[in-house]
């Protein structure tokens, strides 16, 4: 590790990469020491070190031993998000820790990051270096110190560009490199000794946050990490990987509205080296009824309400207006750009901010929102007048569109398709409909949305099945495979025992499962075109992984499930997290990191097989848990 602190290194392995969050935004900190990613205030923010996108010179926070380390142990503390990063030299061992203190409900607290140090062991040498960077590296900050009354307590270094500012308070200051925008301290560790920092955030340079007791801080997280995780009820195997998917999954949520956010970063390439790069920073519909069926299955009450609360406000408003994706406080315009001085995750260019899909007609969405709905009322969230009449015009509006061509699930950049998923889940929103007039008593043209939801199974079992294939292809017509009709039972289209269903899963085992990993569907073009209208390759999708264990266990095969399920969390990194996709050509983590649809499919599979409830079930309004 010596050599990492070479002037300009560039960022680990994506799974290096561990995850702090205070509710509000979230760092990213590697095996190194080193913070190479971090946004302010909000997960969308633009970034203050972006080193993971590029290297050094684009924004860091390292401290590590200076010189050569022998072995990198890490840990969160218990179902915490206090991350132990453990580093063991020649001269002894020395402990770094890392957190930011969550605030829930006091939308004035700003964020902060709280690091220590321990000496474990021997007399370690260390080096901090830290260099900020505002708007993803573009800004360089003027920096400088100030003291205030008491020379040592009150001393600092403040960074200031434009509208952001961040203030460093520590035992120990780092001091301006000569000839580099960057400030640095070499220090000595012994056993027994702790040195502490703390970064604060703060909208304006002349009125900074006060102090804060590092320590008290580092503890009170460790406490609300602790008591969050006690109200989860999961007692099946595998507890360790399900608790830490719903602490990832709770960390990725902005609190103040209740969105969740699919992946704390950006432009992380799906394929090494590729350009299939995609900002994940913003709360997708499709998600929807994962997210409650994960919260609520476990215990996770208040969040699930709290994400039908920001579903709900998100969605509000002309029908034909619905959007796959918001911001975490329901922004519409999600303008995607090129930050182009940005070189991009070890190479993998361009870095794309904002994401252009938001515009995107996909008719799943429509499916996922009346799913979740009618799930919320089944776990006895009451339906109010207005949520309902929005529902139903988000239903008169559909009828108007669903027999249109849209882009799918997957948001291709090619031309529009009848996408089997997209069709399956227009018959899922109008059996939604009529289940909520039958099952709940809700007024509404319950005839006519039968009749539509029999027309589009009819179509989807004529169109989407492929005789020579035996199994439902991508789209209309095709002969390319996808996934996502691994869902087909889940969602309540078909039972699981449907020999078409076994006929599909197998299909799907053939052509795109390799061991245990199952990608989204073929890249390669068909007929000259690719279905994705992208270049390149990617990863192996992990969802689609948990799909097939779903899958296999709703078809009877639960043995096989069950395997592929523990090989699968075998697959996390050290510290139990997942990102979009895994490479399993060279064995690494591919795509944004952490992956919330990775973590809630985990959760999901976990529900599916030892407890809990699935999606497409009838009413459990009064089902014990």
């Amino acid at each position: 590790m010596g050599d990492d602190l070479n002037e300009h290194s560039g960022p680990g392995a994506i799974e290096d990469f561990a995850l702090l969050s205070d509710l509000r935004t979230a760092a990213l900190v590697g095996k190194d020491g080193s913070v190479d990613w971090l946004c302010l205030p909000r997960f969308d923010s633009p970034s203050c070190f972006s080193r993971i996108l590029g290297d050094e010179r684009d924004g860091h926070w390292r401290i590590a031993p200076s010189g050569q380390v022998r072995e990198v142990r890490r840990r969160y503390r218990d179902n915490s998000l206090v991350l132990e990063t453990e580093f063991h030299t020649a001269d002894g061992v020395v402990r770094l820790v890392d957190s930011m203190p969550p605030h829930e409900k006091n939308q004035g607290d700003e964020p902060c990051l709280v690091r220590m140090v321990e000496g474990v062991s021997g007399d370690v040498e260390l080096t901090m270096r830290w260099a900020v960077r505002f708007a993803y590296g573009d800004s360089m900050p003027w920096v400088h110190q100030r003291e205030g009354s008491d020379p040592v307590a009150d001393r600092c270094v403040v960074a200031v560009a434009g509208p952001q500012t961040v203030v460093l308070r520590g035992d120990l200051l780092p001091q301006r490199v000569p000839e580099e925008r960057a400030h640095e301290l070499v220090f000595r560790v012994r056993a027994g000794e702790r040195y502490s920092w703390v970064m604060q955030w703060s909208p304006d340079p002349e009125d900074l946050p006060a102090p804060m007791d590092p320590l008290q801080e580092t503890q009170d997280s460790e406490d609300f990490w602790r008591e969050w995780t006690e109200r989860i009820d999961y007692r099946g195997p595998h507890a360790e990987a399900v608790y830490r998917s719903l602490v990832t999954l709770k960390a990725l949520t902005y609190a103040p509205t209740g969105g969740m956010v699919a992946a704390a970063s950006t432009s992380l390439p799906e394929a090494l080296g590729g350009d299939r790069n995609w900002d994940y920073r913003y709360c997708w519909l499709r998600d929807a009824t994962l997210v409650l069926l994960a919260l609520d299955n476990f215990g996770c009450m208040s969040e699930a309400a709290a994400w039908r609360s920001w579903l709900l406000r998100a969605v509000a408003g002309d029908p034909s207006e619905l959007q796959i994706m918001y911001g975490v406080n329901g922004e519409r315009h999600l303008l995607e750009w090129e930050a182009d001085w940005l070189p991009g995750y070890q190479g993998a260019s361009p870095v794309r901010i904002g994401n252009a899909a938001y515009r995107q007609l996909q008719l799943d969405v429509y499916g996922e929102v009346m799913d979740v709905l009618h799930l919320a009322r089944e776990r006895g969230a009451p339906e109010s007048a207005q949520s309902w009449a929005m529902q139903v015009g988000m239903l008169r509006h559909l009828e108007t569109i669903w027999e249109k061509p849209d882009k799918g699930l997957w948001e291709v950049r090619g031309p529009d398709r009848y996408f089997t998923h997209s069709r399956v889940m227009v018959w899922v929103a109008f059996d939604r409909a009529v289940r909520a007039a039958e099952e709940d008593g809700l007024p509404g043209p319950a005839d006519r949305w039968r009749e539509i939801r029999d027309a589009v199974h009819a179509e989807v079992l004529a169109k989407a099945w492929n005789e020579d294939l035996e199994s439902f292809t991508q789209y209309y017509g095709g002969a390319t495979l996808d996934a996502a009709t691994l869902l087909l039972p889940a969602v309540g289209f078909l039972p699981g025992n449907d020999e078409r269903v076994r006929s599909t899963i197998r299909a799907v085992q053939e052509n795109l499962q390799h061991g245990v990993l199952v990608d989204r569907y073929s890249t390669e073009a068909e007929n000259g075109h690719s279905v994705d209208g992208l270049n390149g390759r990617e990863g192996a999708f992990l969802a689609c992984s948990f799909w097939m264990v779903d899958a296999l266990a709703l078809s009877g095969r639960r043995g096989e499930a069950e395997a592929m399920f523990a090989e699968l969390v075998g697959l996390a990194n050290d510290v139990g997290l997942y990102a979009e996709e895994y490479d399993s050509t060279t064995g690494r983590f591919t795509g944004n990191f952490p992956q919330a649809f990775s973590h809630l499919a985990l959760v999901n599979s976990a529900s599916v097989l030892y407890g809990g409830h699935t999606r497409g079930q009838s009413s459990r309004r009064n089902t014990a848990r």
